[in-house]
């Protein structure tokens, strides 16, 4: 399994601005932590240094799973991630307060990619505002949840291509 350092140069699908925001400094951070009331992850936010949101690569827009979901019975979709800012027509992690609100999800949760119908966040309900939040799959229709990882980095560790699952159903 290839290392947290050596996944992030082919993490982003540079090929697409949708979903990316401006480039993210210090004090974004700094706010963004004093908005959510959290300690954002450094391993996440290595990542937004390098790209503030987007598209990711095709190689990295899945995540195996260890049970089905309403997605699908082997993976759940991780083909982008939010970004920290305020770039018009934009979701961003900032959005998460309304989100959660409005999709009815635990409030100690700060969401990182998803839809609507379903989120992947960062789930600080174990380890505090200012601790390593676990990440979590919730998914707001059939109003269930399941544990991905125990913290960002070793998700990203695990992140595959969704081609991966596609190839073994034929």
């Amino acid at each position: 399994m290839a290392r947290f350092e050596d996944r992030q140069p082919s993490f982003w699908d540079t090929s697409s601005d949708c979903g990316v925001q401006p480039p993210l400094t210090d004090q974004a951070v700094r706010e963004a932590e004093r908005l959510l009331n959290v300690t954002l992850p450094d391993s996440l936010l290595d990542l937004l240094r390098k790209q503030n949101g987007g598209q990711v690569s095709d190689s990295r827009d899945a995540f195996p799973t260890s049970r089905p979901t309403s997605w699908s019975a082997d993976h759940v979709p991780f083909d982008s991630v939010m970004g920290i800012g305020h770039r018009e027509g934009t979701v961003s992690m900032l959005d998460s307060p309304y989100l959660v609100e409005e999709w009815d999800l635990p409030t100690a949760v700060v969401l990182v990619s998803g839809d609507g119908h379903y989120w992947i966040g960062l789930d600080y309900r174990t380890c505090g505002r200012h601790g390593e939040p676990s990440v979590a799959w919730f998914d707001a229709d059939d109003n269930s949840e399941l544990a991905l990882a125990p913290d960002f980095r070793s998700f990203v560790n695990r992140l595959t291509s969704a081609r991966k699952f596609e190839s073994e159903l034929e």
